[in-house]
Protein backbone atom coordinates (compact mmCIF):
# COMPACT_ATOMS: atom_id res chain seq x y z
CA UNK A 1 0.00 0.00 0.00
CA UNK A 2 1.50 3.27 -1.07
CA UNK A 3 0.11 6.62 -0.13
CA UNK A 4 -0.42 9.13 -1.54
CA UNK A 5 -1.00 8.25 -5.20
CA UNK A 6 -0.71 11.84 -6.30
CA UNK A 7 -0.61 15.38 -5.02
CA UNK A 8 -3.03 15.79 -2.13
CA UNK A 9 -5.72 18.35 -2.94
CA UNK A 10 -6.58 21.21 -0.64
CA UNK A 11 -9.80 21.07 1.38
CA UNK A 12 -11.19 23.94 -0.70
CA UNK A 13 -10.62 21.91 -3.89
CA UNK A 14 -12.49 18.94 -2.41
CA UNK A 15 -15.30 21.19 -1.14
CA UNK A 16 -15.68 22.60 -4.68
CA UNK A 17 -15.45 19.20 -6.40
CA UNK A 18 -18.20 18.06 -8.74
CA UNK A 19 -19.51 14.51 -8.80
CA UNK A 20 -18.54 11.55 -6.62
CA UNK A 21 -15.29 11.66 -4.62
CA UNK A 22 -13.93 9.22 -2.04
CA UNK A 23 -11.22 10.60 0.25
CA UNK A 24 -9.32 7.82 2.00
CA UNK A 25 -7.20 8.67 5.05
CA UNK A 26 -4.59 6.23 6.32
CA UNK A 27 -0.88 5.45 6.52
CA UNK A 28 1.34 2.84 4.85
CA UNK A 29 2.28 1.33 8.25
CA UNK A 30 -1.25 1.08 9.70
CA UNK A 31 -2.32 -2.54 10.17
CA UNK A 32 -6.03 -1.72 9.79
CA UNK A 33 -5.25 0.14 6.55
CA UNK A 34 -3.29 -2.79 5.14
CA UNK A 35 -6.04 -5.25 6.09
CA UNK A 36 -8.81 -3.12 4.53
CA UNK A 37 -6.92 -2.25 1.33
CA UNK A 38 -8.01 -5.23 -0.82
CA UNK A 39 -11.67 -4.59 0.07
CA UNK A 40 -11.38 -0.83 -0.53
CA UNK A 41 -9.57 -1.29 -3.84
CA UNK A 42 -12.10 -3.86 -5.01
CA UNK A 43 -15.24 -1.86 -4.19
CA UNK A 44 -14.01 1.66 -5.04
CA UNK A 45 -12.02 0.42 -8.04
CA UNK A 46 -15.16 -0.97 -9.67
CA UNK A 47 -17.06 2.31 -9.34
CA UNK A 48 -16.79 4.16 -12.64
CA UNK A 49 -16.39 7.92 -12.53
CA UNK A 50 -15.41 8.13 -8.85
CA UNK A 51 -12.37 10.24 -7.97
CA UNK A 52 -10.52 8.22 -5.28
CA UNK A 53 -8.06 10.37 -3.32
CA UNK A 54 -5.65 8.65 -0.94
CA UNK A 55 -4.22 10.83 1.79
CA UNK A 56 -1.36 9.82 4.04
CA UNK A 57 -2.63 11.14 7.34
CA UNK A 58 -0.75 11.85 10.51
CA UNK A 59 0.50 14.46 12.89
CA UNK A 60 0.32 17.91 11.37
CA UNK A 61 -2.03 16.91 8.55
CA UNK A 62 -4.64 19.64 8.40
CA UNK A 63 -6.81 17.89 5.82
CA UNK A 64 -7.51 14.93 8.12
CA UNK A 65 -8.11 17.23 11.07
CA UNK A 66 -10.54 19.35 9.05
CA UNK A 67 -12.80 16.28 8.88
CA UNK A 68 -12.08 15.15 12.47
CA UNK A 69 -10.45 11.91 11.27
CA UNK A 70 -9.47 9.92 14.38
CA UNK A 71 -9.03 6.32 13.17
CA UNK A 72 -7.53 4.81 10.02
CA UNK A 73 -8.60 4.01 7.49
CA UNK A 74 -11.40 6.54 7.26
CA UNK A 75 -13.17 6.98 3.94
CA UNK A 76 -15.24 10.09 3.37
CA UNK A 77 -17.75 9.93 0.52
CA UNK A 78 -18.45 13.30 -1.10
CA UNK A 79 -20.97 14.31 -3.74
CA UNK A 80 -20.48 17.75 -5.22
CA UNK A 81 -18.21 18.64 -2.31
CA UNK A 82 -20.66 17.62 0.43
CA UNK A 83 -20.07 14.68 2.78
CA UNK A 84 -22.78 12.08 2.23
CA UNK A 85 -21.31 9.11 4.10
CA UNK A 86 -18.27 7.96 6.04
CA UNK A 87 -16.76 4.52 6.67
CA UNK A 88 -14.31 4.11 9.52
CA UNK A 89 -12.26 0.90 9.46
CA UNK A 90 -14.61 -0.79 6.98
CA UNK A 91 -14.83 -4.54 7.40
CA UNK A 92 -17.63 -5.46 5.01
CA UNK A 93 -18.25 -4.97 1.34
CA UNK A 94 -21.84 -3.98 2.19
CA UNK A 95 -20.73 -0.99 4.30
CA UNK A 96 -18.60 0.40 1.48
CA UNK A 97 -21.21 -0.30 -1.19
CA UNK A 98 -23.95 1.42 0.85
CA UNK A 99 -21.78 4.52 1.29
CA UNK A 100 -20.84 4.49 -2.38
CA UNK A 101 -24.51 4.30 -3.43
CA UNK A 102 -25.14 7.59 -1.61
CA UNK A 103 -22.77 9.46 -3.94
CA UNK A 104 -23.54 7.77 -7.26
Amino acid sequence: MTMPDSVVPERSELDASQGPVVVEFGTPWCGYCKAAQPLISDVIGQAAGVWHVRVEDGKGNRLGRSWQVKLWPTLIFLKDGQEQARCVRPETRQALEAALERIL
